[in-house]
This record gives structure tokens, sequence and C-alpha cells, in this order.
């Protein structure tokens, strides 16, 4: 049983991390440009305009994506407590597979919205 609690533990913090982070990015950007904190990719990092594009829109991404993985595993984790250790392992892999090809999609996504919005050396498109 105290496994099974944990597998449940375990699978919320992919969905309140992105939650958290993203409810955070969404409004505040990191003031500075930096190699260490937030959405760096060679894109997001050309200026501060793009910098702040890709923290809000990724922020947006996800904190609606993190509201919806939440709601998703807490369905799941009821399943937790009717398997064996193996089952809940199983069942927390599929999860955990599912919650990161989100998390690496949103990238993508967001790259593809800062292709749209500015050119490749960070100017606003007209």
């Amino acid at each position: 049983m105290g496994f099974n609690i944990f597998i449940c533990v375990a699978n919320l913090l992919i969905p309140l991390t992105m939650l958290g982070f993203g409810s955070y990015f969404s409004k505040h950007a990191p003031k500075k440009i930096n190699p260490y904190y937030g959405y760096r990719t060679r894109m997001s990092m050309k200026n501060n305009d793009t910098w702040t594009f890709a923290h809000r829109h990724c922020g947006k991404t996800w904190k609606t994506g993190g509201a919806v993985l939440l709601a998703l595993t807490a369905v799941a984790n009821v399943f937790f407590f009717r398997l064996d250790e193996t089952g809940a392992l199983r069942l927390y892999s599929v999860i955990c597979f599912v919650q990161m090809v989100f998390l690496i999609a949103s990238v993508f996504y967001t790259e593809r919205a800062l292709k749209k919005h500015f050119d490749e050396n960070g100017n606003r498109r007209e």
C-alpha cells in the first residue's frame, strides 16, 4: 500500500511542476537572458523580445498542459490501488512516458511559435 501511495505522488510531480512553472513563466520571464534558468534555446536567447515571448508562450502551454495532465493523472492514480507492485510500475511508466512526451512536445510547439513571430535574427516579423 505504501508503495502505491509513493507511485501516486511521484506521478503528480511532472504535472505539478508544469503547472507551477507555467503559471510563473506566463507572467514573469526571468529578467535577464541567462544560460542557467528558464526556457533556454538558441532562438529564445536571441534578445529580450524573443526571451519574453518564449517564456509567455511556453508558460501558457505548460499551465494548460499541466492542468490537463494533472486531471488525467489523478484519474489514473485510482487504478494504482488495485494493482500489485509490478502492475503499478508498468502503469507508472506509461503515465510518465505520456507526461514526458507532452513536456518535450511543448518545446517544439514553442519553437514553432518563435519561428512564426520572429525571423532567424530575432526580429519580429511584420
